[in-house]
């Protein structure tokens, strides 16, 4: 019994470090290219050096960080390039869930999460939080994928994610104001609700594209064309 709690409580650790970590990077609180002992992000963190070094290959796994022997880790940059290819990936991989969302012939009740991180993402607007909005906004997109019913393909989404919503809150308050974006969610959610298939894998298409313009040439704009 001893055996098998000390084992959760590892486990536990393991996961807020991850979070904290994670945290830690969105931030900006440990900036990209700066490098980190193990025992200074341990001690930062207030846990032993053995749940750290489990999150540091987790979040190396999700290209936020590389793990360095005998170095520690490093923050890896944001990079337009990158953020272009997971951008190409993504845009086709969330299209065909869309499009899977919409088969699933979802009744309004079943589609009520989804159409609340849009009603969320308008009062979030309106407040102009973009915070909240963010928020809402990834809410938007795990629901989405959740609706495909595919585990193998949110598995590879989500490998992607965490880059993706860095480079976001990153460039969160430096990007107009997401009327469009939020217009085109809602227009999403229409389609899925009346089981257009086509139409909503096409909408999302162009939604993702999109903001695939937007996030690079941003990045472009503030001196990330490179690693």
């Amino acid at each position: 019994m001893k055996h098998s709690s000390d084992s959760e409580r590892y486990t536990s650790q393991t996961h807020r470090a991850v979070a904290d970590l994670r945290g830690l990077i969105f931030s900006g609180e440990l900036p990209a290219g700066t490098d980190h002992l193990e025992i200074e992000l341990a001690e930062r963190l207030s846990m032993s050096r053995t749940p750290v070094r489990e999150a540091a290959r987790v979040l190396e796994a999700q290209g936020l960080l590389e793990v360095r022997p005998r170095k520690g880790v490093r923050i890896l940059s944001l990079s337009a390039n990158d953020m272009d290819e997971i951008y190409v990936v993504l845009t086709e991989l969330e299209s065909l869930a869309a499009g899977l969302a919409a088969r699933g012939k979802y009744t309004k009740k079943e589609l009520r999460p989804l159409l609340g991180t849009v009603a969320d993402m308008e009062a979030s607007l309106k407040r102009v939080d973009r915070e909240a909005w963010a928020e809402a906004d990834a809410r938007f997109h795990d629901e989405l994928v959740r609706l495909a019913g595919n585990s193998r393909m949110a598995a590879i989404i989500s490998n992607f994610n965490d880059q993706v919503r860095r480079a976001r809150a990153f460039t969160l308050h430096i990007r107009p104001l997401p009327v469009k974006s939020n217009e085109e969610h809602r227009a999403l959610y229409e389609a899925i609700a009346r089981g257009d298939e086509k139409g909503a894998r096409k909408m999302h298409w162009q939604h993702r594209e999109n903001a695939r313009k937007l996030l690079t040439s941003i990045l472009e704009e503030v001196g990330m064309k490179h690693l």
